[in-house]
């Protein structure tokens, strides 16, 4: 059994690196760096990818 002293030791995430989008089996994976580090990660269906890039357009246009 582990104790508290024994939990290996965590590396700091950095929310630095580009936005990143790839097509994984049959969804679509955006990794996207966070202000204060870490990343936010969402898994979607190319039908959920379509209506947020819309989305995105209209808010931005």
């Amino acid at each position: 059994m582990k104790g508290v002293g024994d939990m290996a030791a965590m590396k700091p995430r950095t929310g630095d690196g580009p936005l990143e989008v790839t097509k994984e089996g049959r969804d679509i994976v955006m990794r996207m760096p966070l202000d204060g580090g870490g990343r936010l990660v969402v898994e979607m269906t190319p039908v959920e990818a379509n209506a947020l890039g819309d989305a995105l357009k209209g808010a931005t246009a």
